[in-house]
């Protein structure tokens, strides 16, 4: 079973919802990557989503954009993303972590090479943007073939047949992206998650975990009592930043953390 097969089990058997943060590898520092991972863990994320650095990060809003240019300028490139998870690895062999990004680097380092890459450094999952399932066929052989889930997005506008295609490809879990658009942008209507994703219940028995449109404990309280979990990214990259822009030491970077995470984690179990 995988780490992320593994966390929904236990989540489910104690009747709790995933809380998963998302941040840019690399940002706000390369060397306080590993440590931020870690700091999300203390304060409740069970699985951690890290950003691959990109040029081009097209379904991303200002704010993640911007993270990829900080990380970008950093030289943080998918091989030092894999450095990090190793480093990370070190500490912690138990939170599931998936890399989020698109195809560009991954194809240029070959699928077979990526996947014996990832192992290595104890990757559990891919998200690739911009691989749609009819093309990932080649992916998906490698990856499976080293026990690695592919994490495929469903949004509001994906028809029902094209459900059934990503059901058949998808493993770990399905995120639904609550709202059209890019990250970071618009307000959530829970009514509507609740309706897609009874629906996307329908095509698969894959736990479902909503993102975009997450800013705090009660919209994540919101989302997680019609879901299996919430993602956390645009408000939290944005917050470290600021923090880092204010010319907040290390530490403070890690409290505020600590701080938005362990509130989502609290409001989210609350509701329940």
């Amino acid at each position: 079973m995988s780490r992320i097969a593994a966390c929904f089990s236990d989540l489910k058997s104690r009747q709790r919802k995933a809380v998963i943060p998302y941040i840019v590898a690399g940002d706000p520092s390369v060397e306080l990557t590993v440590e931020l991972m870690l700091a999300l863990v203390e304060s409740g994320a069970d699985i951690i989503e890290l950003g691959v650095p990109f040029s081009d990060p097209m379904a991303e809003g200002p704010v993640i954009q911007r993270g990829h240019e900080r990380a970008l300028d950093r030289g943080v490139r998918l091989r030092g993303v894999l450095q990090i998870m190793s480093e990370f690895r070190e500490r912690n062999q138990t939170t599931p972590v998936l890399l989020m990004g698109y195809a560009n680097p991954v194809e240029y380092m070959g699928h077979g090479e990526f996947a014996d890459r990832a192992l290595a450094c104890g990757v559990d999952a891919l998200l690739t943007v911009d691989i749609p399932p009819e093309e990932v066929s080649g992916l998906n052989k490698e990856l499976r073939r080293v026990g690695m889930d592919n994490i495929f997005l469903i949004a509001p506008t994906t028809p029902s047949e094209r459900m059934n295609l990503i059901a058949e490809e998808a493993s770990g879990f399905i995120y639904y992206v609550s709202l059209k658009g890019v990250t970071g942008a618009g307000h959530l209507d829970q009514d509507a998650v609740a309706k897609s994703v009874a629906e996307i219940r329908t095509h698969t028995d894959l736990p479902i975990c909503v993102g975009f449109g997450i800013k705090d404990g009660p919209s994540a309280a919101a989302v997680a009592a019609v879901s299996d979990g919430v993602v956390v990214g645009s408000a939290l990259v944005q917050r470290l930043a600021d923090v880092a822009a204010e010319g907040g030491s290390d530490a403070q970077v890690l409290d505020a953390a600590r701080q938005m995470v362990g509130d989502i984690r609290k409001h989210v179990d609350n509701n329940l």
